[in-house]
């Protein structure tokens, strides 16, 4: 007897019938209307669900179903076939979760552009030490831990008070410098990430710590494996994976360092399908710290340029994380780490859809397509004489009467915008006029 077979199909429901499980596909209007970060999306809490029903009437939601065996003379066209559709929990991963309860909720103390001053100090002391890290080890000296975790004690502390100061200067880009800043960049993005998750500030430590370590090892590559302005052969590849063994080799010789940070060296390339190094680790045995790492270390290394890649724009990257969750990343915080990022994090150089281009200064937690934008450059890509600040969550309008609204995110460096040289200027620091309000000339181009 002919067995079934399972169609995938797409039903319209309205949101007060929505379930955690569904796999929302569509909505009842733009994506860019709302505040949900991708395009299709599996609901997973209880306040997905309420996010879509505040936002939405109908949605498209795709399930699966079983169809009976039938001969080709009983079938109707698809546009007149009627199925039922039961988009449940079945439909994604029954494995347990991999994320904490939720322990701690944190607010930012203090706002970003007070914070901005200590955060740039911060960022270049840790820079400095992880340049010293790296020397350090190649020169085979001991590495000074009381000044390690001094830099990491300040830098957590900065985004425990504010988190979009120093998220901003990660997205300072030297192609010259990107071991140094990789290591930092992966620091501050982990620690905002553990807060994000809500874990215990000394946890929030201990993961920044294993994201400045996390590449000690390669300090024991050869610098013309290590630096090859292009890919890898498979056998100089093979080598460049030594680099996990090699650090936990350098960090487990260290006193007073917490084993979670060896442990982040040495499986931050484990793959939740089995398919990583060093040791091929199935999802369950890879440790929280090392899962966390891993995935900040991808975000900053695509969002960055070396001497054989340029970095590509953070929305990009995301989707990269979202195609491979569940793969080679854990999928729930594939899912929360796309929920901090949003679309456009501080930093951003964004075009708005009246041609206008502006950096993104600081996001708005519960609506991130919708952050504060400081304009640098008119519609014809020209220096404006005064700066402004448009904060598109109040909806203020241009000069043709309509919301500002981001069209893209462009790269670094577009329309003559160097993300360094304005916070070097200190332009981010200072309080630009709003859109709406009257201008002044205080502010001067970059």
């Amino acid at each position: 007897m002919p067995m079934g077979r399972e169609d995938i199909v797409e039903t319209e429901i309205p949101v007060s019938q929505l379930a955690i499980g569904m796999h929302v596909v569509r909505l009842d209007r733009p994506w860019e209307d709302t505040d949900f970060l991708l395009q299709g999306f599996i609901l997973q809490t209880e306040e997905d669900v309420l996010a879509v029903q505040q936002q939405c009437e109908t949605v498209i939601v795709e399930g699966r179903v079983q169809v009976a065996p039938t001969t080709e003379r009983q079938q109707l066209p698809v546009s007149k076939r009627k199925t039922s559709v039961k988009a449940g929990p079945s439909d994604i991963s029954q494995s347990s979760s991999s994320i904490p309860k939720r322990k701690v909720t944190y607010v930012n103390k203090v706002d970003a552009r007070r914070e901005m001053a200590t955060a740039r100090m911060n960022y270049a002391d840790a820079k400095a030490t992880a340049k010293n890290i790296m020397s350090s080890l190649r020169l085979g000296r001991t590495l000074e831990m009381n000044q390690i975790h001094q830099v990491v004690d300040d830098c957590v502390d900065s985004v425990l008070r504010n988190d979009n100061a120093l998220l901003l200067l990660t997205k300072i880009k030297n192609k010259d410098e990107y071991t140094a800043e990789h290591c930092i960049n992966v620091s501050i993005l982990s620690a905002a990430f553990a807060k994000h998750l809500g874990l215990l500030e000394g946890e929030i430590r201990t993961v920044a710590l294993g994201g400045l370590l996390h590449d000690v090892g390669k300090m024991r590559i050869d610098d013309e494996i290590l630096n090859k302005p292009g890919a890898l052969t498979p056998e100089e590849f093979a080598v460049m994976k030594n680099h996990t063994t090699f650090g936990r080799d350098v960090l487990a010789a260290l006193p007073r360092l917490a084993h979670s940070a060896v442990d982040v060296a040495y499986s931050h390339h484990e793959r939740m399908d089995g398919k990583g190094y060093p040791r091929g680790l199935a999802g369950h045995q890879i440790p929280l710290f090392a899962k966390i790492v891993g995935l900040v270390d991808t975000y900053d290394a695509i969002t960055s340029s070396r001497v054989y890649d340029k970095g590509r724009a953070s929305m990009e990257a995301l989707q990269i994380i979202h195609r491979n969750k569940g793969a080679q990343f854990d999928a729930e915080l594939a899912v929360e780490f796309i929920r901090m990022v949003g679309v456009y994090p501080p930093g951003s150089i964004v075009e708005m859809t009246n041609g206008e281009v502006g950096i993104v200064v600081a996001t708005h937690p519960t609506s991130k397509l919708k952050p504060r934008v400081l304009l640098v450059r008119d519609a014809n890509k020209q220096p404006l004489g005064t700066f402004r600040e448009a904060n598109l969550l109040k909806e203020t309008p241009d000069e043709a009467g309509q919301p500002y609204k981001i069209a893209r995110e462009v790269p670094d460096e577009s329309y003559g915008i160097v993300m360094k040289d304005f916070i070097e200027q200190g332009i981010l620091n200072r309080k630009a006029p709003e859109v709406s309000a009257p201008v002044d000339d205080s502010h001067s181009e970059s």
